[in-house]
């Protein structure tokens, strides 16, 4: 079985595959190295042979967690490097280096499901987008504040905003102009992520017409389903890439 990791900023995704049979032993997101082994040591039937990372987090931190999984499970984790070029996608950025590791990796896998122009859009701590040409040119792409940043900013900038979680996710049933702070907040948020979704579709348009792919992924893809409703909402998008960048065969 191969443990594969997803390491943002925040959190890690994880989850266990068995390769043979092709199918998900266990998986789910936690947020920190110690919450990580406790839930893959908990699966009674993971016997882990390989272990596959994805990380945007230091060289160090990462190399941290390698070793806390080789002890625990005596599997040497093989991390995804940065590339020129892989599975017939050209790096778009200037230093190749500098593209962030799951940037990469989810337009590595959306071309891989695409054959052809695809526009990614991750949307997770930040808001990314990407964009790749019919023939794997990685055209570049935009970043901005995702939904937990923006509402980290509103909190600790603005005195007078202060709500728990519970409340806002109930302020999200509707997005109506809201009628009490947190409401206000939080559809304000969401339609803020709409809109930039949104926007890269016309700029995939603007390039392709409508001869292209778009990709939904992260965290708060459900929140903007409505305004690409085109879209292929894949969750594991970046583990399709992984699988690409560190073949275990």
């Amino acid at each position: 079985m191969i443990l594969e990791l997803d390491c943002g900023n925040s959190f890690i995704k994880w989850r266990v595959i068995h390769t043979a049979e092709a199918t998900m032993v266990g998986g789910g997101i936690v947020d920190s190295d110690q919450a990580l082994l406790g839930e893959v040591i908990g699966l009674a039937t993971a016997r882990l042979t390989a272990c596959r990372i994805v990380s945007v987090r230091s060289e160090e931190e990462t190399a941290v967690l390698c070793t806390l999984i080789a002890q625990a499970f005596g599997v040497q984790a093989r991390v995804a490097q940065p590339a020129i070029q892989m599975a017939g996608v050209r790096n778009g950025y200037e230093d190749y280096q500098r593209l962030g590791m799951d940037r990469w990796l989810a337009v590595l896998g959306a071309y891989h499901l695409a054959k052809g122009a695809c526009l990614v859009i991750d949307l997770g701590t930040a808001a990314k987008a990407d964009f790749v040409s019919a023939d794997g040119e990685h055209l570049g792409g935009y970043i901005c504040p995702g939904m937990p940043l923006m509402r980290s900013q509103l909190r600790t900038h603005t005195r007078r905003i202060r709500y728990d979680d519970a409340s806002a996710e109930r302020a999200l049933t509707s997005l109506q102009p809201g009628r009490s702070t947190v409401e206000a907040v939080e559809r304000g948020c969401v339609l803020m992520l709409q809109g930039f979704a949104r926007t890269q579709l016309e700029q995939a348009r603007a390039q392709w017409g409508d001869d292209f792919t778009v990709f939904l992924t992260g965290g708060d893809a459900p929140l903007v389903r409505d305004a690409v409703p085109m879209a292929r909402v894949v969750p594991d998008l970046v583990f399709v890439g992984l699988a690409m960048a560190c073949p275990l065969d």
